[in-house]
């Protein structure tokens, strides 16, 4: 069992792409989509991968790292101490009228991070509203609208402001993204997710995630040549920059093999707050 559950943000800070490894449509590398919803995710083993390649190639410990995340050889011998959950989608940027782009949400997406952050032990005080209805939507700030409406790619929804998306938007800013230096990198994303939230319902917010996503045309090059390979056109989907997603990390007791080939146990240390 899990001694430790630590909720852990991702932020695109560029396309990313989590390939989902096989393909039913146009796009021949798709990214990961859940099933029944159709929001992009990140498996948990995918990102438990990229998190041990970060910190071998960061120069960690070759002996702690198989301790942490399990041995990479001899498999068998122990499981690792950490475990990553999906990663399930919070904000989706849409390009906007006003302000170039703002972070679209849903009822279901929210409702969905309340649940992870409880778990993870946080005692919320923001409450979600009511799906806002079709073509409609509710901003935390008026000011992104124009003629009482927003504009979304080439669809305008009826807006409404509401004081409790206002809270929730807050609240995401200050913790989901990085926070150093007060000039940081980071601070305009911040102030903007906490002004630029807007709720969509369920089924508009499923029209972009499925529609908005980057997808880019590349051409297979030959090595012998440098050239173009005849035949070699293909297409990649990627998560657009700004996307927000939430996973879990769950640490249990440490699980290895002592020199008697007896299984030893060590009590783990919680997660870092920032991986």
């Amino acid at each position: 069992m899990f001694q430790e559950t630590r909720a852990l943000f991702i932020y695109c800070l560029s396309p990313v792409h989590m390939g989902a490894g096989t393909a039913i449509g146009m796009i021949d590398n798709p990214i990961q989509r859940e099933r029944h919803t159709e929001y992009p995710t990140m498996a948990g083993s995918g990102l438990k991968g990229a998190a041990r390649h970060h910190v071998i190639a960061s120069g960690g410990d070759r002996s702690l790292v198989d301790r942490i995340f399990g041995p990479e050889v001899h498999a068998s011998d122990h499981a690792g101490a950490i475990s990553f959950a999906d990663a399930q989608l919070v904000a989706f940027p849409v390009r906007s009228l006003r302000r170039a782009f703002v972070y679209a949400t849903s009822p279901t997406a929210l409702a969905r991070t309340r649940r992870a952050l409880a778990l993870a032990g946080h005692d919320l005080a923001w409450t979600i509203g009511d799906d806002p209805g079709s073509n409609r939507c509710r901003v935390a700030d008026g000011q992104i609208l124009t003629d009482n409406g927003l504009t979304l790619e080439a669809f305008k929804f009826e807006a409404t402001i509401d004081a409790w998306l206002g809270e929730i938007a807050g609240w995401l800013a200050k913790h989901a993204l990085p926070q150093t230096a007060e000039d940081d990198e980071f601070r305009f994303f911040r102030d903007k997710l906490g002004r630029d939230l807007v709720l969509l319902s369920d089924e508009d917010f499923a029209f972009f995630v499925r529609n908005s996503t980057v997808v880019e045309p590349h051409v297979r090059i030959r090595d012998a040549t440098g050239t173009a390979d005849e035949g070699g056109l293909f297409y990649t989907e990627n998560l657009p920059p700004e996307s927000l997603l939430l996973t879990l990390l769950f640490a249990s007791e440490e699980r290895r093999r002592d020199t008697q080939g007896k299984q030893g146990r060590d009590d783990a240390e919680p997660p870092p707050k920032k991986l």
